[in-house]
């Protein structure tokens, strides 16, 4: 942390704010809060330690005093010499004792003064306020920008009705539905309401295309460009294998939300995939994604970089906490752009890179920040957005993939050290691009059965739902386009 009074000043230190890092706010990593206080803490067990160890010292010092006293009338003078030395010496490790115990004391007292005003600045954001004052960023004119606005408060109906294209009433009509304290819970809740079946998850099956060799960008923003590009063609993913130096390494980019372009309810990536994402933790996509690591060749221990877009970044998070996924793959690094990840917990080990848009109200839509934790990073991006024509609205001007790619490169570009970490870490796994075996896999979930009497399933019974739901930034998937 940034003092204003460096130690050896003379001065007592104060902490500053660290300086504007262009258009990014970065939260969580080497350089977040919470790894602070954690570096606090072990700063403060170490001092601990040393007490122990001085304690013990000064304990052995009294003895060799005390095994003295009877040799003292051998030599008088001499005798009581060597004791008052060796007592002088137990006392000044007495006192180095002490001051290093008072160190440790203030190390503590700091870490819960700033817990405490953590503590504080979060609250008083859930209230709605922010702005300097209150230790924080904010958003325009010091109000919170819209993802903080979703972020701070409960998971909604609303919000999600939002997220699934429904319609408003229907969200209004389950607020009071049991079990929907939490976004998953009100997911489930959501599916179990008539008419609402085909949101629950079915299997899903992957059919490898062609492998092609490609010369890739593996960093951040080369990465999501990729990911828009997959993101043309319904129901694909993209699985890259590079040659690193430790043996194989794979990417897997999963696209965001798509809505037509194939028979409805057959998309894992429809409307309804986001039902699953959220609410199923991904389950049947997650089965798919391993079918097809195998299928491209990876092998049981191999390391596994996850990307994707929106709907496509919790399917990359759950990844991170599917315990038979992580025990069958080496899942080392994920990327997500606008996406809501906030409520998934990746298992230890796994680095993570969040980018949110500060106007982008997607990524607060589960109603959870992302936690702040050395392994996990998460860059906002501040910069204006032009309000784009109603017809290329989509939801919203900040989930625009192009506005995160932009913010890619504006963290490979960052000194600052969060980033830095996060992005070293990523190309610890797969380098930053080379050649490499690309293979595009086909998803397709299992159609839903056709209801007992011979009725027809509904055209919207995917998730194609009216009110034009889509992913703003990109035309409407279309058969074959590219």
């Amino acid at each position: 942390m940034t003092e204003l009074s460096p130690a050896g000043s003379g001065e007592v230190p104060r902490p500053v704010a660290p300086p504007p890092d262009g258009m990014l706010r970065i939260r969580g990593g080497v350089g977040g809060v919470a790894f602070q206080f954690e570096e606090l803490l072990a700063g403060a067990a170490a001092l601990d330690a040393s007490v122990r160890d001085l304690y013990a010292v000064e304990a052995e010092a009294d003895g060799i005093r005390r095994s003295l006293f009877p040799f003292q009338q051998d030599a008088y003078r001499s005798g009581s010499e060597a004791i008052t030395a060796v007592g002088e010496a137990g006392r000044g490790i007495g006192r180095v004792r002490a001051e290093v115990e008072h160190i440790a004391a203030q190390v503590r007292a700091s870490h819960r003064d700033y817990e405490f005003t953590e503590a504080r600045n979060a609250l008083l954001l859930r209230m709605g306020l922010a702005g300097p004052e209150y230790g924080s960023a904010g958003g325009v004119l010091g109000f919170p920008g819209v993802r903080d606005r979703f972020e701070t408060g409960l998971a909604s109906p609303g919000s999600l009705a939002l997220l699934l294209g429904l319609p408003l009433p229907l969200a209004g009509a389950l607020a009071g539905v049991p079990g929907s304290a939490s976004i998953g819970g009100l997911v489930r809740a959501l599916t179990d309401e008539p008419g609402l079946g085909f949101l629950k998850p079915r299997p899903v099956s992957a059919t490898a295309g062609g492998t092609s060799t490609e010369t890739v960008d593996l960093t951040p923003a080369g990465l999501l460009r990729r990911t828009e590009d997959v993101d043309r063609t319904p129901g694909e993913i993209e699985v890259i294998r590079v040659d690193a130096a430790g043996g194989p390494a794979w990417v897997v980019l999963v696209p965001g939300t798509q809505l037509g372009g194939l028979p409805a309810g057959t998309n894992p990536f429809d409307t309804a995939g986001i039902a699953e994402a959220l609410g199923y933790d991904s389950v049947e996509t997650t089965a798919a994604i391993r079918c097809a690591l195998r299928e491209a060749g990876a092998e049981a221990g191999d390391q596994l970089v996850a990307v994707g877009y929106s709907q496509g970044g919790i399917h990359a998070m759950n990844l991170s906490r599917d315990k038979a996924f992580l025990a069958e793959f080496d899942l080392k690094y994920v990327l997500t752009a606008g996406s809501p990840v906030g409520g998934i917990s990746p298992a230890p080990g796994i680095s993570s890179l969040h980018l949110e848009h500060r106007e982008d109200w997607v990524p607060g839509a589960d109603g959870a920040p992302n936690a702040d934790t050395r392994d996990r990073v998460t860059a906002t991006l501040t910069n204006a957005l032009s309000v784009p024509a109603p017809k290329d609205f989509g939801l919203g001007p900040g989930h625009r993939l192009e506005n995160y790619e932009a913010g890619a490169a504006a963290v490979e570009a960052s000194r600052d050290p969060s980033l830095q970490a996060s992005t070293a870490a990523l190309a610890a796994v797969v380098g930053t691009g080379g050649t490499a075996a690309v293979t595009r896999f086909a998803l397709r979930r299992e159609a839903r059965p056709v209801p007992a009497g011979g009725g027809s399933v509904r055209a919207d019974a995917g998730g194609t739902v009216s009110g034009g739901h889509r992913e703003a930034g990109r035309p409407p998937a279309t058969p074959g386009s590219r």
